[in-house]
């Protein structure tokens, strides 16, 4: 009675089988999508800047004597222009405004918009939000939270704000409280804005910027994601060079 000869496992031609070269078809596919990876941000990014630099040069334009700008001397038109005057006009406001004239000043014309009953509250509220948002000590919408909702069981990331004002904190129910902001997906814009007790709320290490990707893509690009993403387009630099 014959007996085969069992395979020794390291000889096993279906264990060690050579893999599948890849075909023509899934190279140049490949090919497509690590371009599409490099070209598509620095395209968006471009389109971007470039409408900022022209909304920019088109609402500063006006406001700038004719001599003043390079257009007049020059060819061709220099995109721009205004984005420096605007850079420079901000700066010399600020310092300005340091200054103790230029706090008068201030002071002098917040008391008129005081004074107009419309003007008033739209001017505080949005004061109230460009020093929130561009204050360099404040930590709003710098952490980055987890709460229930909308049901239990059910998570959801939010942007911890700042602390309710003791004229709310007084009015809260019992425990500490914090204010936290719930955005929308796909637009991180619109969402709900609401106060928490703080052991409700649970912190995670990202940074705004990776929740709000992670938000306004459903999940689809996750923080892992973002990395592997950054390691493919360099390691497609360093064969470029």
């Amino acid at each position: 009675m014959n007996q085969q000869t069992p395979v020794p496992p390291h000889e096993d031609p279906v264990l060690f089988a050579p893999a599948p070269r890849p075909t023509f078809g899934a190279g140049l596919r490949t090919w497509f999508l690590t371009g599409l990876i490099i070209a598509g941000p620095l395209t968006v990014t471009a389109w971007i800047v470039w409408w900022f630099i022209s909304t920019v040069d088109g609402w500063v334009k006006p406001l700038v004597p004719v001599w003043m700008w390079p257009d007049r001397y020059l060819p061709v038109s220099i995109p721009g222009v205004g984005v420096v005057i605007a850079i420079l006009g901000l700066t010399l406001l600020g310092f300005l405004a340091a200054n103790l004239a230029g706090r008068t000043l201030l002071v002098i014309g917040e008391t008129i918009l005081n004074r107009m009953p419309i003007v008033r509250g739209i001017y505080k509220s949005v004061k109230q939000i460009f020093e929130t948002v561009f204050s360099q000590t404040g930590t709003g919408f710098r952490r980055v939270g987890l709460v229930e909702f909308p049901s239990k069981g059910m998570w959801s990331i939010v942007f911890i704000s700042t602390p309710p004002s003791s004229s709310i904190s007084q009015h809260l129910p019992g425990r500490e409280h914090m204010s936290v902001f719930l955005p929308c997906t796909p637009n991180p814009t619109t969402g709900f804005y609401f106060y928490l007790p703080v052991e409700d709320v649970i912190e995670v290490p990202l940074s705004p910027d990776e929740a709000a990707k992670l938000i306004m893509s459903a999940g689809l690009i996750q923080p892992e994601t973002q990395a592997k993403l950054a390691q493919l387009v360099e390691g497609v630099r360093l064969e470029a060079k």
